[in-house]
């Protein structure tokens, strides 16, 4: 019974990286798109 602790340990490891992939996203981000720059160059372009 000892053998089998580690191959359940291994498939859950393997599921859990599997599900963390391919499942869906948890980002919080918000959905602003892109930023304009609005600042100033620090050196004149020639």
């Amino acid at each position: 019974m000892n053998f089998i602790k580690p191959v359940k340990q291994a498939a859950q490891y393997v599921s859990e990286a599997f599900l963390r992939i391919f499942g869906p996203t948890d980002d919080s981000y918000p959905n602003v798109g892109v930023q304009p720059f609005e600042g100033r160059p620090n050196k004149k372009s020639a």
